[in-house]
Parts: C-alpha cells; sequence; structure tokens
C-alpha cells in the first residue's frame, strides 16, 4: 500500500464514524432566537433535540449571526433545548414533529444568576469550522494581548510566521495573506509586526479559494478582519501594559453611533525589544584541505511603532451607505548586531579573527486611504460593493558597519556603509455585484484593477568609497486586471459553486545600470469547483479545486538585500517567473454532541515551483538566491477538532501531516528532494468562577528536508490567564509565550565541498501584563467588522 491509499484509508476511518441507517425521511425544524428585552439576534446560541426518555441528545446545532438555526430530524416527539451564556435555558417540551416545522422566534430572557457563573459553551467559539475556510476569533485570544498581527498568527493552526516576518501555511510560504480581504503592503517586509494584536477580530483561513478571491497564492489565502467598533452612542476602550523584555504597549478604541453616521478611530503605540543569538559552524574542503569557520552573532532589536486608524460610514439612507477611513503607521527600528568570526585552518589552529559591530537603523511610514460604497435591493440577496483604496508608503533603510580583523601578524580595521531609500504607491479598485435568481441559487460577478509601482534607491561605501555594484536604483511596475463570476445553487442535499476568474498581468522590472530590463505580459484563466454533500447527522462533504497563481514578491526579485553578512547573503532573483499550482481538496465537518471534528486531504501540484539556492564564492563566501525549479508535489492529511467535556472548558487539537517531492535543476545542476513532516497544535480555554480564565497551547513542528538542507524540529508552549474586575468593564490579562524558551532554528546543509551548521534563536521567552478598560460596551458586545 503506497502513500496516497494510506492517506485515504486513514480519512475514511474519520469519515465513517456513523453510518444512518434506512429510515423515514427527515424534515427540517428551524426557528430564531432572540433577546428578550433588545429583540437583537443572539449569534452561537446551542440548539439541541432531545429523546423524550433519557434526554439522549439526537441532533444539535448553533445559530447564525441572524439568530436562524435549522437542523434536520426524523417525524417524532421531542424536546428542544436553546441555550446561551448569561441566559436562562428554555426547553421546549414534547414537540411533535410531523413535517417541516419553523418554531417562530424564541426569545430568552437574561440570567442576573447566569452572569455571574461560569461557562464556556455558549460564547462565541475560538474556532468555526467551515468547509470554505476556518475562522479563528482572536479578539479575545489571552495569549497575544499585547502582541502583533506576528504574534496572532503564530497561535493560528497551520499557520507560522518565522524571524524574518514570512507567512507560511500548512507549511508552505507561498500564501497571500490579505487585511480585510484586499492587499496591503503591510504584509510584506515584516509589516504585520506594525498591526497591534489589540486591532484583530478574526483570522480566516481559505486553503482552497473560490474566484471571488484573487488567484495570487499558491498555498491559500489568510485574511485578516480589523475591528470598527459600531455600538450606539459614545462607547470604546482603554488598553496598557508592559512586558519583559520591553513590550510597553497602549491602545485607545472609541466610537459613536447615531442614525445617520458612525465614526469609530483607533490609536495606538508600542515599543518593543527583542534578542537574538545565532551560532554557525562551517567547514570548507578545497585542494585536499578543510578549513573550519566558528561564527556568533548576537542582536538586540528595538522597534517602536505608532498607528492611528480613523473612519466613518454616512448612511445616505436605508440602501445606501458610503465609508471613509485612513490608516498610519509609523515604524522606528533601531537594531545593532555583534557578529565574531573566528577562522581555523586544516590543523584546527586559530588563523584568523574578525569582529563585526552593525548599527542599524530604519524609519518606516505606510499610510492607507480607502472609500468604500455598499448598494442594497428591495431582493435582500442583492448587493452591489464597490472599493477604492490607495496605500503610499516608504522607508530608509541605513547600515554603519565597523569591523577589525586581528590575524597573527597584522590588526586590520575598515568601515561599510549602506543605505537604502524605498517608496511605493499602489491602487486598488473592486466592484462586485450579489444576486439571487431562487431561494437557493446565487449569482456573483466583479472586476478589480491593482497597480503597483515601487522603487529603490540604494548605494554602499567601503573607507568612504561608492562601491559601483552597490549603487543603483530599482524601477518595479506591477498592473493586474481581473474580472470573475460564479454560481452556485443546491440540489437537495447537494449543492455546487463553478466560478471561473481571469486575470491580465503586466510586470516590468529595470535598473539605473542597465544591468537589466525585463518585462513580463501574460493572461491566465483560473477555474475553481466546490461541490458539497450533507448527509444526515450532522456532517457534510465538500470537495473543491482551484488553479492559483504566485508572483514573486519585491523582496524575491530586489538584487540588493542589505550587507549585515558579506559572508552569508540573500540576493533577490530581478528574472524569476511565477509558479502555478492546480489545488484539490476533499473535506468533512462531522458534529458528534460536544465534539467537531474537520479532516481534510488534500493535494497541490506546482510548475515552476521556486526555491532559495545556496551557493559559494571563490572567497568561501555563501550566497542564497531565488530560482524557478520544476516542480513540486505535495500531498497530505489535516485533522481539526474541538470537545467541550465540561461547560467550563474547551479543547482543541489540529493535526496536519504532509508528504511532498521537490526536483528541478538550475545553472546544469539538478537539485530534488522528497520527505514528509507533520505539525500539530493543542489548545485549551477553561473558565473557573470570579471570571477568571486560563488559556494554554502546544505547538509542534517536525523536522523537515529541502533541496538543500534539513530543518530540525522543534516546538513552543504558550500560556495565559486572565480575570475580570468591576463587573467586567476591566479585564487584566498576564501571558507568556514561548514558556521554556525552545524556539530554536537548526538547520544543517552537506554538499561535497562544504558543510553548514546553524542554530538561531530569535525570540526568547516573552511576558507580557495588559489591562483593558471599557466605558458604555460590555465585554462580550460584537463589533461590527468592515465585511459586514
Amino acid at each position: 500500500m503506497n502513500n496516497v491509499e494510506k492517506l485515504i484509508l486513514i480519512f475514511l476511518i474519520f469519515c465513517s464514524l456513523k453510518s444512518p441507517a434506512q429510515q423515514a425521511p427527515e424534515v427540517n425544524i428551524r426557528g430564531k432566537v432572540l433577546d428578550n428585552t433588545t429583540q437583537q439576534p443572539l449569534e452561537y446560541a446551542g440548539i439541541t433535540l432531545l429523546s423524550l426518555t433519557g434526554n439522549k441528545i439526537i441532533k444539535t446545532a448553533v445559530t447564525d449571526k441572524k439568530g436562524e438555526f435549522s437542523l434536520l430530524a426524523s417525524p417524532g416527539q421531542y424536546h428542544l433545548k436553546i441555550e446561551f451564556i448569561s441566559y436562562k435555558t428554555v426547553l421546549l417540551e414534547n414537540k411533535q414533529i410531523k413535517e417541516a416545522t419553523n418554531l417562530g422566534n424564541i426569545l430568552l430572557q437574561e440570567d442576573v444568576k447566569l452572569l455571574k457563573s461560569v461557562d464556556v459553551v455558549g460564547e462565541k467559539s475560538t474556532v468555526e469550522l467551515n468547509l470554505d475556510k476556518k475562522v479563528f476569533n482572536v479578539g479575545k485570544d489571552l495569549i497575544s494581548k499585547g502582541g502583533s498581527a506576528n504574534d496572532i498568527l503564530n497561535n493560528v493552526p497551520s499557520v507560522s510566521v518565522d524571524a524574518n516576518g514570512g507567512v507560511s501555511l500548512r507549511g508552505n510560504g507561498s500564501v497571500r495573506v490579505l487585511i480585510n480581504g484586499k492587499p496591503s503592503m503591510l504584509t510584506a517586509n515584516n509589516g504585520l509586526e506594525q498591526i497591534p494584536a489589540s486591532n484583530i477580530e478574526k483570522v480566516e483561513v481559505i486553503t482552497n479559494p473560490s474566484a471571488r478571491y484573487e488567484a495570487q497564492g499558491g498555498g491559500g489565502i489568510i485574511n485578516i478582519v480589523l475591528k470598527k467598533n459600531a455600538q450606539g452612542g459614545l462607547n470604546g476602550s482603554v488598553q496598557a501594559g508592559l512586558g519583559d523584555p520591553v513590550n510597553y504597549h497602549s491602545n485607545v478604541n472609541l466610537s459613536y453611533k447615531t442614525e445617520k453616521f458612525n465614526l469609530f478611530s483607533n490609536v495606538g503605540g508600542r515599543s518593543r525589544d527583542f534578542y537574538a543569538e545565532e551560532k554557525r559552524f562551517q567547514t570548507t574542503t578545497k585542494n585536499g584541505l578543510t578549513n573550519t569557520l566558528r561564527q556568533q552573532n548576537r542582536q538586540k532589536r528595538n522597534d517602536d511603532t505608532y498607528n492611528i486608524y480613523v473612519g466613518g460610514d454616512y448612511y445616505i439612507n436605508p440602501k445606501n451607505t458610503v465609508t471613509g477611513s485612513f490608516y498610519h503607521s509609523t515604524l522606528f527600528n533601531r537594531d545593532t548586531t555583534n557578529f565574531g568570526y573566528a577562522y581555523y585552518n586544516g590543523g584546527n589552529t586559530l588563523d584568523s579573527a574578525i569582529t563585526r559591530f552593525e548599527n542599524y537603523r530604519e524609519p518606516q511610514r505606510y499610510n492607507q486611504l480607502e472609500l468604500n460604497y455598499v448598494k442594497t435591493f428591495d431582493n435582500k440577496d442583492q448587493k452591489w460593493t464597490t472599493n477604492l483604496q490607495y496605500d503610499f508608503w516608504n522607508d530608509d533603510e541605513n547600515q554603519d558597519i565597523s569591523q577589525q580583523k586581528n590575524a597573527a601578524v597584522s590588526k586590520m580595521i575598515s568601515r561599510l556603509t549602506s543605505r537604502n531609500i524605498e517608496s511605493s504607491d499602489d491602487i486598488y479598485i473592486q466592484s462586485d455585484f450579489v444576486t439571487a435568481f431562487s431561494k437557493d441559487s446565487r449569482f456573483e460577478a466583479g472586476i478589480r484593477t491593482d497597480l503597483r509601482a515601487i522603487r529603490s534607491d540604494y548605494q554602499a561605501k567601503a573607507d568612504g568609497i561608492l562601491l559601483g555594484k552597490y549603487n543603483n536604483k530599482l524601477k518595479y511596475d506591477e498592473n493586474l486586471y481581473s474580472a470573475y463570476m460564479q454560481y452556485g445553487n443546491k440540489i437537495d442535499k447537494f449543492g455546487y459553486l463553478l466560478g471561473l476568474r481571469a486575470e491580465l498581468s503586466h510586470i516590468g522590472i529595470s535598473d539605473r545600470a542597465g544591468t537589466f530590463n525585463n518585462n513580463k505580459n501574460y493572461l491566465n484563466l483560473f477555474p475553481t469547483v466546490h461541490l458539497t454533500y450533507k448527509l444526515p447527522e450532522s456532517a457534510e462533504f465538500q470537495l473543491s479545486y482551484s488553479r492559483r497563481i504566485n508572483r514573486p514578491q519585491f523582496w524575491q526579485l530586489n538584487p540588493f538585500s542589505g550587507l549585515s553578512d558579506t559572508r552569508n547573503l540573500t540576493v533577490g532573483n530581478p528574472d524569476l517567473d511565477p509558479t502555478y499550482t492546480n489545488s484539490f481538496e476533499f473535506s468533512l465537518i462531522k458534529r458528534l454532541g460536544k465534539l467537531n471534528i474537520n479532516p481534510s486531504i488534500y493535494y497541490k501540484h506546482t510548475t515552476n515551483y521556486f526555491q532559495f539556492v545556496i551557493e559559494q564564492t571563490p572567497d568561501g563566501y555563501f550566497v542564497s538566491t531565488p530560482v524557478n525549479l520544476d516542480f513540486e508535489n505535495r500531498y497530505g492529511l489535516e485533522l481539526s477538532s474541538s470537545y467541550n467535556p465540561f461547560g467550563w472548558w474547551r479543547l482543541s487539537w489540529d493535526f496536519n501531516y504532509y508528504k511532498y517531492k521537490q526536483q528541478g535543476a538550475y545553472e546544469g545542476k539538478n537539485y530534488s528532494a522528497e520527505d514528509q513532516t507533520w505539525f500539530t497544535r493543542i489548545g485549551s480555554k477553561m473558565k473557573f468562577p470570579k471570571n477568571f480564565s486560563i488559556e494554554s497551547s502546544f505547538n509542534y513542528t517536525g523536522k523537515k528536508q529541502d533541496i538543500q538542507s534539513i530543518n530540525k524540529a522543534q516546538y513552543r508552549v504558550d500560556m495565559a490567564a486572565s480575570k475580570d474586575f468591576l463587573k467586567d468593564k476591566m479585564s487584566f490579562t498576564l501571558g507568556v509565550i514561548n514558556v521554556f524558551d525552545s524556539m530554536v532554528d537548526k538547520r544543517i546543509t552537506n554538499t561535497d565541498t562544504y558543510h553548514l551548521e546553524s542554530e538561531s534563536r530569535r525570540i526568547g521567552r516573552l511576558v507580557s501584563a495588559t489591562v483593558v478598560y471599557r466605558f458604555n460596551r460590555k465585554k462580550d458586545d460584537k463589533d461590527r467588522l468592515p465585511d459586514e
């Protein structure tokens, strides 16, 4: 039995949890749950269908954002229980169900006694498992409080962020990160570090997107949704905290809403220190002689970030709304790094030693203007939306490096400086129209334009003398034009969504020195297919397919990436071509009382796959460059699950196993790798009396190998505790990330002429304490989000 057959067998075991026996046709039971006082819908209220004898659980469901629920059951007589946190439970006894039944509005009354008790079952689930995407409601994430968007993403299952801000999904780095469903330059150059965790409401993970979404991202899409409060009148919250290493942060969130307009704002700042350490061991063989280099780097990084997000909605009339917003972020990056190099000759005797000190300064400013128009119609299933977004940013990277070489007979001191001024102007326009031809059918179409212009002007000097090799200006223009349409319908228990997207790309990259001038124009079609089948017993299948593209990012094209460590350089490739991926996925959602499981098997075939290749220069230095290889095949099994053993305790477990094969040739040399790996995350959230909560998680990533190197396994444990005061108006949270300081990257590279080992600790143990105070707003008030 080969590996594919094993995966299919494992998946079928998950799918066959319960086989329905021959029975009478099921009928639909539906209703709507509302607050008795405000008549507002209650989202995520629990619905349980019970047998008359023994109160055995027959079916379960939860209400949607409209407070509505629907479940299928065989005709008969049942009890129906409706429960929601802080409300009195309603029990509808001896309900005779003979045919499709609408229970109408079910009113729940707030219970003062229950407000003082403990329950996590009724609150909004941390994870929502859907067939087309997974939604992680991180607004109440205790572990990431006081951190950044990177900290949030590192706590999302199957997602990881490396020390340079690179995001990967299911171990695949070709993932597209969006903010509020739109592209943003904050997702590049480690810009996510500038977004405070307190600004984020939820993260959507879409592994096989439909035609509605841009085709960029062979690994899928991660959408970060920011908060935009909209409670009535004036309300808000104030947050402040500190940490070790230094992590001072504060945030003020205010909103004011009337019948005609809604104003919202968020202002914050943070000063944060990071300490990193790296050890490298290198042996090089030349002419039968082996030389050794032992290297040790120590870095202190300081980031000061200030951000403001302001905007407003204007309700022209009940069917027309205009929204405008402005976002600004300033980052001052101050780094100091000490490099130490010790060279040993063939007799393992110290030959020379070099010390190198870098002083790095980088102010970075990002601005975003957005205008949005929404029109609804008499037909509630029709909607037209238009978005206009303009981003402009610039950063000024400055390096000042001094080096001293101590040899047996001499001493040499030198100085190297560099400066790289980067700027970008980005325009994004999109218009979408959605309508329904019948109750179950849905048609959607849209057009979109992305215009981007990036400039990078850099130079370097050695002892005051300009280095011609590093004196250049890079010009990059990317213009994308796209259109899509998709149609979906349901036939009994079977549903389908068929889509087609077309994208026209005009990409040009050139430099002032005339070294290269590349223009690439191509038109691509991206079909998508999503098929669903609803089974009895709260289960549903989905089979999906999408074609994706992964265009190189600017930093992968830019031949200048700084001169911090000239012995280990990373250099972009201006001639890098896009990759194309065919993605297949088969998923199941199964609800078994208190247990929800979502197993999936997936397969991705990527052509023109790009990977970094390490090459050795004649001086014995190393240069890492991204190149296009032939293909990568990847298939795997993913399991997401959540379980509530008790009303006060929620557990989650996520597991991902995948096998891959990479193959290609570059400059006459063959590169290939074939390996398998896995990673897992276990989460726990417990609520105790007197409004005290504890949250913890365990993350493990297994060993894996690429075309040149082996990456060792690593793990991380995070913990946090929270306590509410002043009738839930104030919350105090204490969190620890990387409790055992176990986040260590170990990498080994072996070739015929050299051997490299590296061990880097990018972050140590991070401790933070955060206080939040709310006025005119309850702790569990739901924020109105930009996509609603």
